[in-house]
């Protein structure tokens, strides 16, 4: 996956917010790729495996509210 630039990662996170699909976990786990070893990345990897986990058992509104955390985590610098 190739990494999105740091300062388009407010801007590519309003366009995912729509909810949760594949192509959106996809999209918020190339953001998270390339931000630098910090807290705010392990947070947000944390989301992104959460958000995976809720998607997989059908909880749509679980895995949208851990898909918007893990791009708050990734939008923080």
């Amino acid at each position: 996956m190739a990494a999105v630039a740091y300062a388009v990662v407010p801007a590519e996170a309003a366009k995912v917010s729509a909810g949760c699909s594949g192509a959106n976990l996809e999209k918020t786990e190339s953001m998270i790729e390339g931000m630098a070893d910090s807290d705010g990345k392990w947070m947000a990897q944390k989301e992104i495996a959460a958000a995976q986990d809720a998607m997989l058992n059908g909880k749509m509104g679980v895995c949208s509210m851990h898909l918007g955390k893990a791009m708050q985590a990734g939008a923080a610098k």
